[in-house]
């Protein structure tokens, strides 16, 4: 009889297989008791949480959730700007009596960090926030340009098509519309004296007639070769963009733009301006004015209108933090330097702190700090207005504001200054 030591028992004997349905088990077993173990691991150095789907999102079209009149740091990056300092010498701005009121967007990391109004729409009036709307004047040239840019991208046109393809209305000396291409239009090189008939234009006459007239000029140079800022000859723009995409340059501009941007206040009409909840009017001094319809008749140059947040967006958009309404194609036609400019009136501190000046399409190019900055500036009577960034930090600054003063300019390099780590400099002269 054999030795019941020497007998293996199935169920006991560690040499027999397991069947397949304990070894499951024990997977679960296990694997439940890592996952826990990893869970209370992830509560002890306080919770995780779920990033995005790597999906596009949609167009936003509703008001930002956040107040952005409030001061707002990003949460994206490490953060240049003393935004308390900032606040403090916006508001010793505000307190200037050539400012009525002045609004301030500021970007840093690709995010809006700092959106804020002051001072007042008019006097006794509400206070300015980063919801009233002001015009931008010539920061619109950025909007035309880019505009074009994208129509050239998506083959409704060429930059190199001449613009008597596109716009009849522009004639220049010597026929020069059959040579000059919309590149040459949108960069300022057509070769025709700075500021062509504006006069014209704001003693109410009509654009399109006006840049009939453009061939009695003197042909400076040959189209491409040399700057000469213009907002008549440059609206030719708006009506090469209405010709090209078969609708008007308001609706093109909001169904390609402003719309996929999520630019809710932005508007190209005076009527846009004056329907605002809140709006700024403009001044002389202290003293209110009428708003002027002439640059509302050039769209293309000097129309656009919105709030702070807006222009915002539309910063961040140029910076390439918006790739799927502007792609890099785009930005890098628009902000590549064109032609070289210079100036004939007496220049400020700040100008002259801004180097190797360039226009692009729309665009203006400089170096300041040993950085190459993009920006622009405007102004229409009673409203100035300026953008300045740099791509590469993803970075910048822009204001607007309802009166002629020349002292919030000088705000847009003390940003910089402390973007790029830069010695205090009183630019705006606050300080005298």
């Amino acid at each position: 009889m054999p030795d019941p030591k020497n007998i293996k028992n199935p169920s006991v004997d560690p040499d027999a297989p397991v069947p397949a349905v304990v070894s499951v088990e024990r997977g679960l077993v296990v694997a439940g008791a890592v996952l826990l173990t990893l869970l209370i691991a992830f509560i002890a150095v306080g919770g995780f949480y779920l990033r995005s789907s790597p999906v596009a999102p949609k167009p936003v079209f509703k008001r930002l959730s956040i107040d952005l009149s409030r001061i707002g740091i990003t949460k994206s990056g490490p953060t240049r700007i003393d935004y308390t300092r900032l606040d403090a010498r916006m508001k010793r701005l505000a307190e200037r009596k050539s400012v009525v009121g002045v609004a301030i967007v500021t970007i840093e990391n690709g995010e809006i960090s700092f959106a804020k109004g002051y001072g007042v729409t008019t006097d006794g009036g509400p206070p300015v926030t980063a919801h009233t709307v002001f015009r931008w004047a010539s920061l619109s040239k950025g909007v035309a340009a880019t505009l074009l840019a994208k129509m050239a991208e998506q083959k409704k046109l060429s930059l190199t098509d001449p613009v008597a393809r596109w716009a009849p209305s522009l004639k220049l000396p010597k026929g020069n519309e059959r040579i000059a291409t919309v590149d040459n239009l949108l960069s300022q090189s057509l070769g025709i004296v700075k500021n062509a008939y504006d006069s014209d234009l704001e003693d109410g006459q009509d654009p399109k007639a006006i840049r009939s007239r453009l061939s009695a000029l003197f042909a400076m140079c040959p189209p491409g070769k040399c700057y000469g800022y213009q907002n008549i000859a440059y609206d030719a723009s708006s009506e090469i963009a209405e010709h090209a995409g078969h609708a008007p340059y308001g609706t093109l501009v909001q169904d390609q733009l402003f719309g996929p941007l999520g630019m809710q206040s932005a508007t190209t009409s005076k009527a846009g301006l004056e329907s605002a909840p809140s709006w700024a009017r403009p001044h002389d001094g202290r003293r209110e004015k009428t708003v002027s319809d002439a640059y509302y008749r050039i769209p293309g140059a000097g129309a656009v209108n919105s709030s702070i947040i807006d222009l915002g967006l539309w910063m961040r958009a140029q910076m390439g933090e918006a790739p799927r309404v502007l792609s890099p194609a785009v930005l890098r036609t628009l902000h590549t330097p064109r032609i070289r400019t210079y100036s004939s009136h007496a220049l400020r501190d700040w100008d002259r702190a801004l180097k190797e000046a360039s226009y692009g399409l729309g665009w203006r190019i400089y170096h300041y700090a040993g950085r190459e900055v993009i920006g622009h500036r405007g102004a229409v009577d009673g409203y100035r207005s300026l953008i300045l960034f740099d791509p590469v930090l993803k970075a910048g600054v822009a204001m607007l504001w309802n009166s002629n003063a020349v002292e919030p300019t000088g705000m847009q390099l003390e940003v910089l200054d402390m973007l790029y780590r830069q010695p205090f400099h009183d630019w705006p002269g606050l300080d005298k």
